[in-house]
């Protein structure tokens, strides 16, 4: 019985992850599945139901964090970019440049996922934008189906890692927690704590390596194999200096500058993100491409989406709350210190059941499952908070392109024409999952790549 009782917050998350793959709003599950053990382990004795009054204390921070208000704004950024022709300009501007060569389309999709992927900061919305814009091109230009697909799923689930991404900022207030947390666990007064800058930097190299092995693909292939990527029947037109400024290197300088201005300081998260808010609905106004009705219909999307967000986020919070009550942390804690090879092996136990989540959860929902539970106990054992979240990153940007189920391929699957067959899709994928394992095991093994550019900038 003693040993029921100690292992009921492992219970506890077993049963959200048998509950998961059923469907039900995730938000919900883990709310309900909280405060129904809750009740259980006061009728044990193992949890202090006063406990529960903390609740709401703890969600109206989740409205007052001035990190996570960031998220609407980034949100509303993302729909805009969706609702004007920006993205479908910016793919025709650079396929133009690499004229009648073989791989530009390819190419340029890979850019252009780099360009959507910090204004969307989701895979699903990544994937159709560039489903719907490159795939097509790609298609009737002839390209290999399988690498076709490829292209698009890789280059969509950029949006995970990118910074400003949305959800690096959630990444980022989480890990903020649990470094704090991993400190008391260790007996020490909190210190240093993690900004959003430093995550921001710290991704930057490895980020940095990742898109670098996407285009020493694409253009391999370009090179040795070029009938499976062959230049477009009609050359794209080259578009005048004028007009690409505008088009291409406008939207890529602002970008950068939104990020310099957060990583150096000169601006805050949720400030640079109002900036583009702004920025991004004049010029669509400018264009002619928003309206009354069609920003009506914009803000409605945003509070819609934004309100699933904060519905994990409550979710996340409530769970984490009883999880802690149930003294679930120590006993994590205690288990990875058991096993055998010592930090290296914990990390890598736990980096496997974060990649098994992406099967079937959205980056989002697997940061909030598995940040607040398995990250506080690491970094107790020593594990560097900005090493842990870069690799927490990719890992979970793997997982999305993983058959038979990784949600860049399910999403992909659901715009992508009769023609192209799953197995072309699955097919495609496979390169880029070797780029992507390559990647996180060199990640793993030099912690470097995500703590050095950091630490010089101090």
């Amino acid at each position: 019985m003693s040993t029921l009782i100690a292992s009921l917050g492992l219970i506890m998350f077993g049963a959200v992850f048998l509950l998961l793959p059923l469907g039900f709003p995730v938000g919900f599950t883990l709310m309900g599945v909280a405060l129904l053990f809750s009740l259980i382990g006061h009728l044990l004795g193992a949890f202090d139901l006063p406990l529960l009054t903390a609740l709401p204390q703890r969600l109206i921070g989740l409205m007052e964090n001035d990190l996570l208000q960031a998220i609407p704004l980034f949100v509303y950024l993302g729909v805009i970019m969706q609702r004007t022709t920006l993205a479908a300009e910016l793919l025709e501007a650079m396929s133009g440049l690499f004229g009648a060569r073989a791989g530009g389309l390819s190419i340029s999709t890979v850019i252009l996922g780099a360009l959507l992927a910090p204004t969307t900061g989701a895979v699903g919305a990544s994937v159709l934008t560039l489903g719907l814009l490159a795939l097509p091109a790609m298609l009737a230009a002839n390209y290999r189906k399988s690498l076709a697909c490829g292209v698009v799923c890789s280059a969509g689930t950029l949006g995970t890692v990118l910074p400003p991404s949305i959800i690096l900022i959630v990444l980022a207030d989480l890990m903020r927690g649990a470094n704090a947390e991993a400190q008391i666990i260790r007996g020490e007064d909190v210190h240093g704590a993690l900004t959003i800058d430093d995550i921001y930097v710290a991704m930057l190299g490895p980020v940095g390596i990742l898109l670098a092995l996407y285009l020493l693909y694409v253009i391999g292939v370009a090179i040795f194999r070029p009938a499976a990527c062959p230049p477009p029947a009609e050359r794209p037109p080259r578009l005048p200096l004028t007009r690409l400024f505008v088009v291409v290197i406008g939207p890529l300088a602002f970008i950068a500058l939104l990020l310099a201005s957060i990583v150096t300081g000169t601006i805050y998260t949720v400030e640079a993100a109002a900036l583009g808010a702004i920025v991004a609905t004049a010029y669509a106004w400018a264009r002619g491409e928003l309206n009354w009705q069609r920003w009506g219909e914009t803000v409605r999307m945003v509070m819609r989406l934004t309100g699933m967000m904060f519905l994990l986020l409550m979710g996340a919070s409530t769970f984490t709350l009883v999880f802690r009550g149930l003294n679930g942390t120590q006993m994590v804690h205690a288990l990875l210190a058991m096993l055998p090879g010592g930090l290296n092996f914990a990390v890598l136990a736990v980096f496997a059941v974060t990649f098994c989540f992406g099967f079937f959860l959205d980056a989002l929902e697997i940061v909030l499952l598995v940040v607040p539970i398995a990250m506080p106990p690491l970094l107790a054992l020593g594990a560097s908070p900005l090493w842990m979240t870069a690799l927490m990153a990719l890992t979970v940007q793997t997982s999305f392109l993983m058959p038979p189920s990784g949600f860049a391929l399910f999403f992909l699957r659901s715009i992508a024409p009769r023609e192209v067959a799953t197995r072309d899709i699955y097919k495609g994928a496979l390169p880029f999952i070797l780029i992507q394992l390559f990647a996180v095991a060199l990640l793993w093994r030099f912690p470097q790549l995500a703590t050095a550019l950091p630490a010089l900038l101090e």
